[in-house]
């Protein structure tokens, strides 16, 4: 009767299942899956009239019929995979691939209940939630591929428990929490990418157990503490990366060399503090070592150079030290092309066995403590591209075979002059000759080099940035730079001696050289120019009120000039953002609309809300990485200044030493973004306009030396981020206002003003005057003759617009309601082209 029972009950089973199997309850079901979603119409050939055998990405057992694989990657199904969807129908299904489909939702937990599944893979989709547990049920499974999608929560201890996995990638994800020990179970993986999530704490030690593993990346995440010893296991790994993580070390010496099998290591980023293992050679395999920012120490190991294989090594940014050497290194058989060791502490002189290393195409070792020349037998390194040895302690001269490089940056060296080469039969400099090749940025600023402006830049058909600042080079500009002007975008020749005047043609130079005579109205030409340097020459002209229509002109600096009398009262610089006028003869009266049209130093930037604090570093940092390529000097906070970046935040304007007279425009109150004002060492009458208050984000303000009058307006003690004031060398009188900005000032801010009073906070006990009725009576005189003319002014700025300017403020009025997308047109770039600086 028993045995009689039990055939009933697997009859009854087998009958369960082939009415599941049979041909038209499994063609139902994909059916019913399509109508789940809206019908693509890539999916067309899902319907009635054909075996659903043949369908787009079904694949049946040949025998029953069963629907064993669906693969319906880079279809937009655009919904969710619902709790109950009908491929729960599909029981023998082996392979689900719906690979970039627009899935969203979460991945439901009856696709546990697919126990036949041996692949899955949901990636590239915007599925959400946590992976649910009961993934784990598919204990046949061998492929798990659930990245690039929004996945939350911690990765489940379950998935150890996948005895057959292969295959296993919950990368681009916002996981959290640990790496579970369990993952150290998974015997048969090959392939793990856990890489850009949130994961934390220490790579557990079990990982070492996966000795079949052949690809590991753990990057982008926050794992820290050491590098578990236990990976000197994974003899078959070929690939791992554990980049931008938190590692703070690991026994590398014992490890590495275990790693027969890796070809590609990356370590970027972390804080590995460990010593290179002294033999790498039996890395037979490895191509590439990526090490930059962490902090290695010792020696760069030579026989990291014997390995055959090895293309590139990138270890800067570390603490390397002692001299280089490349060892017995294989000219015939070396495939190393990047060598990148900068930024760390290697000394003594580049070896001149760096020319075995026949293809390499890119040298990098600025900032590090190189003596001596560059050798000459770098010449043979014919694939040579890109050569960097900025801040070394390099001398001599500049070998000719740097000509035929595309990318040269030797600055903040020492070296003196250009290699002299032998051209038919006569002695030429590499000046003349040699680097009319491909160059396309050549940096040679900082050094020592002499003698008068090399004339292969007036060859030059491809070179786009040029650098030749800081150095002893004399004599005048040349002519013939004409027949470069069309494609070199920015030179750079600040601080030389060049002298003479500067060439009607000349679109590109720079500040501090010794050129005089007038400004050439040729600059007009240069329409997408947007920083003009002139500081520091010896131009003798008048304001040149026609750059006015250089529409993207931003920064300008005439200082330290002898520029000559009074200034346009209504020239419009759509752009400018930095005006530096400081130190010349310009003189006469600024009207009380002056500043009404200066639109871009009046509109929030980016980061506006981003203020400054004393130290120019924490200045830099704290304004963020938008700049100009170019560096300025300026008198900020009454210290001369070198700003290492311009950037786009900062707007201020220097017209301190000349000879302005009159009352300051009250329209400087419309410049509300501006953040430096200098306008001492002039002859200012009248009071100190109240409509400075309005610039909220001012940090510096000089006023000193003028014959201001009157009190210092009560309303300046609200702008909270000044740091620096000074109002010395005045005829101010009455109180000074109460506020932190002030009473944190030096006396010496206040000096020379013998009607103010208020100072024992800031000068200590001393004597001064005390408050009069006169001192009150005189305060409400300016309080209303000043508030006469700001209504003057603001009468005038209303006027102004019908008449020779409406099209300009038409424009402001279209500039303000799109000022987002101007502002990123605009200022987008970290390179601007078409920078001229003359110094």
């Amino acid at each position: 009767m028993m045995i009689r029972n039990q055939s009933y009950f697997i009859f009854f089973i087998s009958l369960i299942f082939n009415t599941l199997a049979s041909p038209t309850l499994q063609r139902d079901a994909l059916l019913e899956f399509k109508n789940e979603f809206p019908i693509p119409k890539s999916l067309s050939s899902w319907n009635t009239s054909s075996d659903h055998c043949s369908w787009k990405g079904v694949t049946c057992n040949a025998n029953s019929g069963e629907v064993i694989s669906l693969v319906l990657e880079d279809i937009n199904l655009n919904g969710s995979l619902k709790a109950n969807t009908s491929l729960l129908k599909l029981q023998h299904l082996q392979h689900l691939n719906l690979n970039r489909c627009n899935l969203i939702g979460e991945i439901p937990s009856s696709l546990g209940n697919l126990s036949h599944l041996k692949g899955v893979d949901l990636s590239s989709n915007n599925l959400l939630g946590e992976i649910p547990s009961s993934i784990a049920n598919l204990s046949h499974l061998r492929y798990l591929d659930l990245s690039n999608n929004n996945l939350v929560g911690e990765i489940p201890s379950s998935l150890g428990n996948f005895s057959h996995l292969k295959y296993l990638d919950l990368s681009i994800n916002n996981l959290v929490g640990e790496i579970p020990s369990s993952l150290g179970n998974l015997s048969h993986l090959t392939e793990l990418y856990l890489y850009v999530n949130h994961l934390i704490g220490e790579v557990p030690p079990s990982i070492g157990n996966l000795d079949q593993l052949k690809v590991m990346n753990l990057g982008s995440n926050n794992l820290s503490g050491n590098i578990p010893s236990s990976f000197a296991n994974l003899n078959k790994l070929s690939y791992l990366s554990l980049s931008y993580n938190q590692f703070s070390g690991g026994d590398l010496p014992l490890i590495l060399p275990n790693l027969t099998s890796l070809s590609y290591l990356s370590l970027p980023y972390n804080h590995i503090k460990s010593k290179l293992p002294s033999n790498m050679s039996g890395l037979h395999n490895l191509e590439v070592f990526d090490g930059r920012g962490n902090s290695f120490v010792g020696n760069v190991p030579t026989s990291l150079f014997k390995i055959p294989s090895l293309g590139e090594v990138r270890l800067s940014g570390n603490q390397l030290e002692g001299p280089l050497e490349f060892g017995n290194t294989s000219s015939s058989s070396s495939k190393l092309e990047w060598l990148e060791l900068s930024s760390n502490n290697l000394y003594g002189t580049i070896p001149e066995d760096i020319s075995r290393l026949l293809i390499l195409k890119l040298i990098d070792l600025s900032n590090n403590s190189f003596i001596g020349s560059i050798p000459r037998s770098m010449s043979k390194l014919v694939s040579l591209y890109s050569i960097d040895l900025s801040y070394n302690k390099l001398e001599g001269q500049l070998p000719s075979f740097l000509g035929r490089l595309y990318t040269l940056t030797l600055s903040h060296n020492s070296f003196s002059n250009f290699e002299e080469v032998v051209v038919d039969g006569s002695h030429s400099d590499l000046s003349s000759n040699s680097f009319h090749g491909p160059a396309s940025y050549v940096d040679l600023g900082s050094n020592s080099l002499q003698g008068s402006l090399p004339r292969w830049i007036c060859k030059s058909k491809s070179l786009d940035f040029l650098d030749l600042s800081n150095n002893l080079l004399s004599g005048s500009i040349p002519s013939c730079l004409m027949n470069s002007a069309a494609s070199l975008g920015d030179i750079i020749l600040r601080n030389n001696s060049l002298s003479g005047f500067l060439p009607d043609i000349f679109t590109n130079a720079t500040n501090r050289n010794r050129l005089v005579g007038k400004l050439p109205q040729s600059l007009i030409k240069c329409k997408s120019m947007e920083y003009l340097n002139l500081k520091g020459n010896k131009f003798n002209d008048t304001f040149p009120s026609w750059l006015s229509s250089l529409g993207s002109l931003s920064v300008l600096f005439l200082g330290s000039n002898a520029f000559y009398g009074p200034i346009s009262s209504h020239f419009v610089f759509p752009s400018l953002r930095i005006l530096d006028i400081s130190n010349n003869s310009f003189n006469g009266t600024l009207p009380q609309d002056y500043f009404v049209n200066w639109r871009e130093m009046s509109l929030m930037g980016e980061n506006e809300n981003v203020m400054v604090t004393d130290g120019i570093n924490d200045f830099m940092s704290h304004m963020g990485g938008i700049s100009y390529a170019d560096s300025m000097d300026m008198m900020y906070k009454g210290v001369d200044t070198e700003f290492p970046q311009i950037l786009y935040v900062f707007k201020a304007i220097d017209f301190s030493g000349n000879k302005f007279t009159g009352r300051i425009p009250k329209s400087i109150g419309l410049l509300k973004e501006l953040r430096h004002i200098n306008i001492s060492r002039n002859a200012f009458t009248g009071s100190i306009p109240s409509s400075l208050a309005n610039i909220t984000n001012l940090e510096a303000l000089d006023l000193s030396h003028n014959k201001l009058s009157g009190n210092i307006p009560r309303d300046l003690a609200r702008l909270s981020f000044v740091s620096y004031l000074d109002f010395s060398h005045n005829l101010l009188q009455g109180p000074v206002p109460r506020s932190t900005q002030f009473l944190s000032q030096k006396c010496s801010s206040f000096e020379d003003n013998l009607g103010l009073y208020g100072l024992e906070g800031i000068c200590g006990d001393i004597h001064v005057p005390h408050p009069t009725s006169g001192d009150s009576k005189q305060s409400e005189e300016f309080s209303s003759e000043e508030s006469e003319e700001v209504l003057n002014w603001i009468a005038a700025a209303i006027a102004f617009g019908p008449g020779v300017f409406c099209g300009l403020v038409i424009g402001y009025i279209f500039f303000t309601s799109h000022k987002h997308i101007w502002f990123m047109e605009k200022f987008g770039r970290n390179y601007p082209r078409g920078i001229i600086t003359v110094r």
